[in-house]
């Protein structure tokens, strides 16, 4: 799917470090720092010139200093704010910190789950972008496991969550196993009555059958699931999309208004009026392509 960091040189002060996809190069001016293969895959971080330290897996951008709201905000708060309870909650990647991080401003949560299976990811983000993960690795109602999410969620106990996110790469290497029925299945069984699902799901420009698809069977497996679309400018074509699910209606939709009194104010892109136009920002050709094929 993807090339390693290229660093190129358009002028003798500068380098680049481009994730290539598709005919198209997504770079930023910067070095690499630190680099080095994990048992899962290649791990490298940089340091930008416009968006501070950064995060690459297997050559493709995950997040940086001042990029990463954009992604983590979007991806918890419609789940957060839209669930009937927020006491228990299981993040499935996220090793760099930054969902778990948005989760835990709420003070509803009493009990995280983080499952991440890189602990190189989480040792180097520890170590070089601290300010994503800030004070969750820390914090009393954080619980890390390095291993295997989807083994995690096979094992879990039935209506075990309230929340459960999917902060994952791209559907391949060790994120594939993320993307099937088989592992929608199981967390929309370890959910608890009025729960809610949460995952990134790909650009609809540059994946788009692979976000329509994802779409499509969240429908099929909770019955009620919607994107929301927003935007992370490191990533390909910088147009992304989070899906949503729940059992009992799209109650992720409408943030109850003290959670999200709660968070607001300390949030960079997300509000419960952006929420609102990010769910109803559907292009019309994914609106019908969910028309024609469910």
């Amino acid at each position: 799917m993807s090339t390693p960091p290229v660093p190129a040189s358009s002028d003798s002060s500068a380098q680049w470090v481009d994730e290539i996809f598709d005919g198209v190069r997504y770079g930023l001016a910067g070095r690499v720092i630190a680099e080095q293969q994990s048992p899962f895959q290649r791990v490298t971080i940089i340091e930008s010139e416009r968006y501070g330290k950064g995060l690459l897996l297997d050559g493709c951008w995950m997040t940086a200093e001042r990029q990463e709201r954009h992604y983590h905000e979007a991806l918890v708060h419609p789940a957060l704010c839209g669930a009937e309870r927020i006491e228990r909650v299981l993040v499935i990647g996220g090793g760099d910190g930054g969902t778990a991080r948005e989760c835990l401003r709420h003070t509803g949560v009493q009990h995280l789950d983080m499952v991440e299976i890189d602990g190189l990811v989480v040792k180097w983000s520890q170590e070089h972008l601290p300010s994503i993960g800030a004070g969750c690795w820390s914090d009393p109602r954080f619980h890390l496991t390095v291993g295997d999410g989807i083994a995690w969620v096979r094992e879990a106990e039935a209506a075990s969550y309230d929340v459960v996110i999917v902060d994952g790469s791209d559907p391949a290497g060790p994120a594939e196993g993320l993307f099937n029925r088989a592992f929608f299945e199981h967390c929309r069984r370890i959910l608890r009555p009025g729960g809610v699902f949460a995952t990134q799901s790909e650009s609809p420009e540059a994946f788009r059958e692979v976000h329509l698809a994802t779409v499509r069977l969240l429908r099929e497996v909770f019955g009620h699931a919607d994107p929301l679309y927003g935007w992370v400018p490191m990533y390909p074509s910088g147009w992304w999309s989070w899906t949503f699910a729940a059992v009992d209606g799209p109650r992720y939709r409408d943030a109850q208004p003290e959670r999200a009194a709660g968070v607001a104010a300390g949030c960079e892109i997300w509000s419960p009026r952006w929420q609102s136009g990010a769910f109803e920002a559907v292009p019309a050709f994914v609106e019908r392509a969910l028309a024609d094929g469910g």
